[in-house]
């Protein structure tokens, strides 16, 4: 994880993005699920608390190159600044479909980087992170970029 150790969310939170995704969907986001293997995964994962405004907590090594940010800057982002103005509505009710089923995995929409760069995922899963008490803590995604 170089470059953002001391940014990095507390293994908690990376136990919770991993163990809801498998509570939800019934398969291991990933075979080894550790800070290590989230972060090199060769998709893009990240994951939004629960404030008024959802900030993004994660974004992977694949999810930073995507929207052409730093660890740093990404966990400041309002995740709803991920979408592009137009596409923001469709993005919040593809979230009031997540918190209402669990989860969502045949999402596909337009995302902007920080440089303006547009570009579509597909293929994604979105999901409520759940502790083992049914607390929710926000929803997290994991996504590829279609070319």
């Amino acid at each position: 994880m170089s470059g953002h150790e001391a940014d990095a969310p507390d293994d908690a939170r990376l136990v919770l993005i991993a163990r809801s995704y498998q509570c939800l969907t019934g398969k291991p986001l990933l075979e080894a699920c550790d800070a290590q293997a989230l972060w090199e995964a060769p998709f893009a994962i990240v994951a939004h608390g629960t404030e008024a405004d959802p900030v993004f907590f994660y974004g992977n090594r694949m999810a930073l190159r995507l929207f052409e940010m730093s660890f740093a800057a990404f966990t400041r982002l309002p995740s709803r600044l991920s979408a592009e103005p137009m596409g923001r509505e469709a993005r919040a009710a593809l979230l009031e479909k997540v918190s209402r089923q669990g989860f969502v995995d045949d999402y596909a929409g337009m995302r902007i980087s920080s440089t303006g760069r547009r570009f579509m995922i597909t293929n994604a899963t979105v999901w409520n992170l759940l502790d083992a008490d049914g607390v929710y803590h926000g929803q997290a995604a994991v996504f590829c970029e279609s070319f």
